[in-house]
């Protein structure tokens, strides 16, 4: 397949006409801002449906192999159809956990036969995936992992709690971690990596209610669970690697993923809007020349933000620090989002404490529900004051 600059147009053109006459309408109800939202069962299977069109239009998944369901054309055009998605604001392609992490890994590290098993599933969103590595007592303590895993003929039993599971009471699998060697010389040498079924007996969701009054988180409980020892990813004993690798998909330091429109965007493109409709002392706030600074201020880190991979690709700028701009994309991303939908609320005054629901709200109080929204993204994954430590441990060589 051409990557020419003239057929790279035309395909941009094709996917953005394509958007155009195929986003779907409003559904009356509130959709998720992120694949971290999703609580209800009409906004799940509006979702499904979204991603199944977009599949099978050919826009999903297409640098994955064909043989397992993939485009198998080159990375480009997926990512010209996730910037295509993001400017046109259609609706999230959900199943994250599947086409960003799971996925991705398991063409990477996978067999043939988990390959032929799981892949199709989830570009088509028939088999929904979520994560079972946090829990409750050891926060971003990951190798500190206690859920066990104890073999028992061709089974594994499990027993533990994982939370933060995203779509854990709608998830066909779950990429899971669990301790199956206690007395190991180190507390990462005894962890396992599994491709768990959800739909297990002894395997149970309870959602949590987030601060935005929405669901999509739940706590996932193992009760003398019984799956099959075929689960098992790798060998016993050696998931962290695993585990390690998961995250570089889950932190975009690795490429791969069969989509990254995970997120609603509102950029800095939504925040001039929203200066020029406010007013202060009767004009809008986007003529003070305050405001003026601090937007350009955003909007240059909002630029620097989407070149990061094209610097990345030039030797000259990864010459002292080699892995920098991966390793800290995710921390920067996030913070700037967090710090961004914080500002565009504190911009509103008084009106700033209004939600959505209250018609008073400006912009329906899609800044005030983005800007506590976001706090999932500067936690999960890692949270940003263990994204500063990656950085400094294993990009400026600093001490631990």
């Amino acid at each position: 397949m051409q990557t020419d600059a003239t057929t790279l147009d035309a395909f941009r053109a094709e996917i953005s006409q394509w958007l155009i006459n195929n986003i779907p309408e409003d559904p009356g109800f509130l959709l998720p801002q992120s694949f971290m939202e999703v609580g209800s069962e009409e906004q799940l299977e509006f979702l499904i449906a979204w991603q199944k069109k977009v599949y099978e239009a050919g826009y999903l998944g297409m640098a994955w192999p064909k043989e397992y369901g993939g485009g198998g054309m080159p990375q480009v055009y997926q990512n010209i159809v996730d910037e295509e998605l993001m400017n046109h604001k259609a609706p999230i392609i959900f199943n994250v956990i599947g086409l960003g992490w799971a996925g991705p890994l398991i063409l990477d590290m996978g067999t043939e036969e988990e390959k032929q098993r799981y892949i199709k599933g989830i570009l088509t969103a028939d088999d929904i995936w979520c994560q079972g590595f946090s829990e409750p007592d050891h926060g971003s303590d990951l190798g500190n992992a206690q859920t066990r895993a104890v073999r028992d003929g061709d089974d594994y039993i499990i027993n533990g709690s994982k939370i933060w599971t995203t779509f854990g009471n709608y998830a066909k699998y779950m990429i899971l971690l669990a301790r199956t060697n206690p007395d190991a010389p180190s507390k990462y040498a005894g962890l396992s990596f599994f491709l768990s079924p959800m739909h297990a007996d002894g395997i149970s969701t309870s959602p949590i209610q987030k601060i935005t009054g929405e669901y999509g988180f739940c706590q996932t409980f193992f009760d003398d669970a019984r799956i099959p020892a075929s689960c098992l990813m790798g060998e016993e004993n050696q998931g962290w690697k695993v585990a390690m690798r998961t995250l570089e998909y889950e932190r975009s330091v690795h490429g791969g993923q069969a989509s990254t429109y995970k997120f609603l965007p509102i950029a800095m493109e939504d925040l001039l809007h929203t200066c020029k409709t406010i007013q202060r002392d009767g004009k809008p706030l986007l003529d003070d020349p305050v405001v003026q600074d601090q937007l350009v201020q955003f909007l240059i880190e909002e630029k620097s933000l989407a070149l990061m991979k094209e610097r990345g690709e030039i030797p000259e700028l990864c010459t002292d620090y080699p892995f920098s701009l991966a390793l800290s994309g995710k921390l920067i991303a996030t913070e700037l989002f967090r710090r961004a939908r914080q500002y565009a609320v504190s911009l509103q005054g008084a009106k700033g404490g209004l939600y959505v629901g209250d018609n008073m709200a400006i912009e329906g109080g899609q800044w005030q529900r983005g800007y506590f929204n976001n706090f999932s993204a500067t936690i999960g994954g890692g949270t940003s004051q263990v994204q500063a430590n990656i950085i400094a441990e294993h990009a400026l060589g600093l001490p631990k």
